[in-house]
This record gives C-alpha cells, sequence and structure tokens, in this order.
C-alpha cells in the first residue's frame, strides 16, 4: 500500500469555537501564529503525502487561499528587507498540490469524505481533521502509514481517553496484535460510558482504502441524523482487516476551549524565541 492523497476535511461551521468562528474560519485559527490547517497540511507533507484534497462548504474559501501567494504582502516585506517573515510566508506556498471539494450540506464527517470520492479516485488515501493537532517525535500520519504499508489494511489513530471523555468520541473494540497495534472487530459511536467496548478513541488521523466509499455512498443517518465515518468503519471490518495504532505524543483538541489553549502553550514552549517569557508567566500565575 502507498499513500500519496490526503483528504483534510475543513467543511465545519465551527460552532464549537464560536464566536471566534463566526467571521474566520476555524482551521484559520492559530496554533500559536500557525494557522491549525498549516499545522495539518505540514505535518501530510512531512509524512509523504503529495496531493491534499481539502473538503470545504461553499464560500470557505480563505482556508484554500491561505496556500496561494500573496504577492503584495511579500514585496511589502521584501522592500523592508524581513527576510525571515517572508521566509515564514512563502512556506504556506503550494506545499504541495491542492484541490478542492466542496460539502453542500454539514451532513457528517462520513459525507464530508464521501464528497472526496472522484479527487481520490481507486487508490488508497489519508483523512485528516484539522480539530486534531499532535505534537509527535514522528508525524502521526506517518505512523499510521508505516502500520498500513506494512499490513497492507487502513489504519486509525488511537488514544486511551478517560471513563468520562468516552461518549465524546467513537470507541472501538479490539484486541493486540503487536506493539501499540491493535485489529478492530467492532466499533460505536459516542457511547456511554457503561456501554463503550473499550477505553480506546478514535482520533482525526485515518488511512483508509477506496472501497470505504461504496460503504459510505449506502450508508443512512447513524447518530445526530448524520452520515458517520464510524458506521462505515464498522461495515468495512466485515470485508477486511482494520488496524488501530496508538500513536506516540501528544494530542490537542482544537474545538475544545481548554484544548485550543494548551496547545499555544505547548507548541509555545517549544519555541526558543518564547519558551523562556511563556515559561515565566506561568510560573507567575501558578504562584498567585
Amino acid at each position: 500500500m502507498k499513500v500519496n492523497k490526503a483528504v483534510i476535511l475543513a467543511a465545519g461551521m465551527g460552532t464549537r469555537m464560536l464566536p471566534s468562528s463566526k467571521v474566520i474560519a476555524k482551521e484559520l485559527l492559530p496554533v500559536v501564529d500557525t494557522p491549525a490547517i498549516q499545522v495539518v497540511v505540514e505535518e501530510a507533507v512531512a509524512s509523504g503525502i503529495t496531493e491534499i484534497i481539502l473538503v470545504i462548504s461553499p464560500g470557505k474559501t480563505t482556508v484554500a487561499d491561505h496556500f496561494e501567494p500573496n504577492a503584495e504582502l511579500e514585496r511589502y516585506l521584501e522592500a523592508r528587507d524581513k527576510r525571515d517573515i517572508l521566509e515564514l510566508v512563502r512556506r504556506s506556498n503550494h506545499p504541495a498540490r491542492i484541490t478542492i471539494a466542496e460539502q453542500q450540506r454539514p451532513l457528517g464527517l462520513g459525507h464530508a469524505v464521501l464528497q472526496a470520492r472522484e479527487a481520490v479516485g481507486d487508490e488508497p488515501f489519508a483523512v485528516m481533521l484539522p480539530d486534531d493537532i499532535f505534537d509527535c517525535p514522528r508525524p502521526c500520519l506517518r505512523q499510521l502509514l508505516d502500520v498500513a504499508e506494512t499490513r497492507n489494511a487502513p489504519v486509525v489513530a488511537l488514544l486511551k481517553v478517560a471513563r468520562s471523555e468516552l461518549s465524546k468520541y467513537g470507541i472501538v473494540d479490539l484486541k493486540a496484535v503487536g506493539a501499540r497495534t491493535y485489529e478492530l472487530r467492532g466499533m460505536v459511536e459516542k457511547p456511554a460510558p457503561e456501554k463503550a467496548p473499550s477505553e480506546f478513541a478514535i482520533m482525526g488521523r485515518y488511512v483508509l482504502t477506496p472501497d470505504i466509499f461504496e460503504l459510505l455512498a449506502a450508508g443512512k443517518p447513524g447518530a445526530g441524523g448524520e452520515i458517520q465515518l464510524t458506521d462505515a468503519l464498522m461495515a468495512l471490518t466485515g470485508r477486511r482487516r482494520i488496524y488501530g495504532y496508538e500513536f506516540e505524543g501528544v494530542r490537542y483538541d482544537l474545538g475544545d476551549r481548554v484544548g485550543f489553549i494548551s496547545a499555544q502553550i505547548g507548541f509555545g514552549l517549544k519555541r526558543a524565541d518564547l519558551a523562556e517569557r511563556l515559561r515565566a508567566y506561568l510560573k507567575s500565575v501558578i504562584s498567585q
């Protein structure tokens, strides 16, 4: 299995981050000073992805515009010899081949993936959710791709979550088959804690095979009246083996206010130009 394409889902309404997402697409909200969508695209490129399909809602063009050159801004920075900032700006210009697919109505994660069917074609592909940002020793997607290529099968990212959080995620039934690697036997979307088959949740990174599209197209609305990707994955387990990988690293949920703030702190402390002042501020706040 060789994966060259990644589908990045950026069609949501951003309701969890209102009012900031009323005008600004939530995918453009920053992780320190880098838009979340750029962090995800850079993870994809670092993992070996060469083509990205951005699934957006109608009119949400600013997410794609971010990856186009801004000639006027670049001329301004160049004329003022702001080379370091110019380099940062140019880093986002055409990082990979980017195509656009539209989700006309917000009918769920599975429905959003389905909109990329024509662009993906008949080949395996990755799916990435910009709400989930990872800080890993190796890119999270690359970790999954290594498993997918070794086992020639779909793979999802797994994270063990607290019992009180189980009802927020797709939770899997699994059995261990290797280091940090599990075969999935089933999954449930947002179960009550007492009905959850395990404490492992699917996070926002997937490596899928194109036969998932047939199942998505035939799918009926599930939890929340939406076409759920989890339902299609569960159906896919009846056709082929699917694996989960407990990724190495830290995940931040940018759709959650505490997760968003935590990401700023976590990534800020990794920045040589910010860490000392940020650490001093945090110590002063904690000591109060």
